[in-house]
């Protein structure tokens, strides 16, 4: 399923905890495809574009774009302002109308640094926890943090693998693979935390020219501010990270509470979900099986800190076999999101 993705040969950055889509029957949706150098553009509706990165410049998350009568909503920035102005340019092969309106899915990096290739007159929505976190100390922001320290990792690594390399073949690969990192963290000097300027609680609803958007809170799940956005005549979705092919980063999640906020999502009439990493897909069980899984890891993990186990013991001796149709096969649990758990039900994290 990753096929379409052109990522160079050692990628391995995603902080996202979730398993290769090639374990799950996702459903077919037939639709145009409009490919430019940076996106492949999946027309999943009239006006309703579903963006997902080429591999030519780091884009790491999804995004949508939504074509009103007059002006252009889109759900997600990308990484960088580099991938953002990318995404601006996408656009450009499906329409001409002017971007007015950005919504932030959450508030991780990956969704949200693309956002000053917006300009400052764009209107930024969001939810309030997103708001709280992109100005409260963002570049502190652990999962931002994390990530510097990986691409400078990897560029170390490339730089060593090239000068111990005599392979003609394989220097190439390799230069090329350290070219395309450099430059994204070349890229990430540009970055400006830029919070939403309008904030929502529990739901907004954008109307314009005949085009309903709703914006969507059903509560804690992959961050403490997850967005769905919701086009009900369309019957699409666009989830983020709350709800991908498979299992979500946790190391900012709320377990516990994931499975609650995912029924909200089902009370949604969906023929299509569009998710923050990955293909788009429409076969709904996902959700249930996704929630069945956060269920049976809190339930595990709570009975294993009964018995007296700490976080790391408990996410090496976690048993969720169970859900192999998530492609788990072995013993053990993330350790972040086991550590985060103690965390939450000690108290230390609110």
């Amino acid at each position: 399923m990753w096929s379409l993705i052109k990522i160079p040969r050692k990628f391995r950055h995603s902080y996202l905890f979730f398993l290769p889509l090639t374990f799950f029957n996702l459903g077919s949706y037939s639709q145009e495809i409009i490919n430019t150098d940076t996106h492949r553009l999946e027309k999943v509706a009239d006006g309703v574009y579903f963006a997902v990165g080429t591999g030519n410049i780091y884009t790491m998350s999804n995004a949508l774009i939504i074509e009103r009568e007059s002006d252009v909503v889109i759900v997600d920035s990308h990484i960088t302002p580099a991938a953002g102005r990318a995404l601006l340019d996408s656009i450009q092969s499906v329409t001409e109308k002017p971007v007015t309106t950005l919504i932030n899915s959450h508030f991780h990096y990956d969704h949200s640094n693309g956002t000053p290739a917006f300009g400052n007159d764009i209107e930024i929505i969001g939810h309030e926890v997103t708001y709280q976190k992109l100005t409260t100390d963002p570049e502190n922001e652990h999962t931002f943090q994390s990530s510097l320290i990986r691409f400078n990792n990897t560029i170390s690594r490339l730089r060593s693998e090239l000068d111990n390399s005599s392979n003609n073949d394989e220097r190439e690969q390799l230069q090329r693979e350290l070219e395309y990192w450099q430059r994204h963290v070349e890229a990430q000097s540009e970055i400006v935390f830029t919070p939403p300027t309008q904030t929502l609680r529990d739901k907004m609803t954008l109307y314009r020219g005949g085009r309903e958007i709703q914006l969507h809170y059903f509560g804690r799940a992959h961050t403490g501010g997850d967005l769905a956005i919701y086009l009900p005549e369309e019957k699409i979705v666009f989830t983020g990270d709350m709800m991908l092919g498979g299992i979500s980063y946790m190391g900012d999640g709320y377990v516990a509470e994931w499975a609650d906020t995912l029924q909200g999502l089902k009370g949604l009439d969906i023929e299509l979900i569009l998710p923050g990493h990955g293909p788009s897909f429409t076969d709904k069980e996902r959700i249930s099986l996704v929630q069945d899984y956060y269920t049976s890891l809190t339930e595990e993990v709570r009975r294993l800190k009964n018995l007296g186990y700490s976080a790391d013991e408990a996410a090496a001796r976690a048993d969720l076999r169970q859900h192999e149709a998530l492609g788990i096969n072995q013993l053990g649990a993330n350790q972040e999101a086991v550590q985060r758990m103690y965390d939450i039900w000690n108290g230390n994290i609110q």
